[in-house]
């Protein structure tokens, strides 16, 4: 599952936008946790997500996203 298209189009985005490797962003990382992202990292995140896969990502919906995995199944889920 963890190497399909979607999340390889992520975790690219993820890593570059936390200025990380790509093989820390997996399934299971922790934005805040395991990845080191802030606040403002996780909204500038959400941004890119958008305009990158070109979904809506409603503000509450956000703020629930705990790891790599919370992000890509609603991605996922609006495709």
């Amino acid at each position: 599952m963890a190497n399909d298209e979607l999340f390889v189009k992520m975790q690219k985005l993820i890593a570059e936008k936390l200025e990380i490797d790509e093989d820390k962003v997996t399934m299971d990382s922790s934005f805040r946790q395991d990845l080191g992202a802030d606040s403002l990292d996780t909204y500038e995140l959400v941004y890119a997500i958008e305009e990158e896969l070109g979904v809506s990502v409603p503000d509450a919906k956000a703020n629930e996203f705990e790891t790599v995995k919370d992000a890509y199944d609603f991605v996922k889920s609006q495709q």
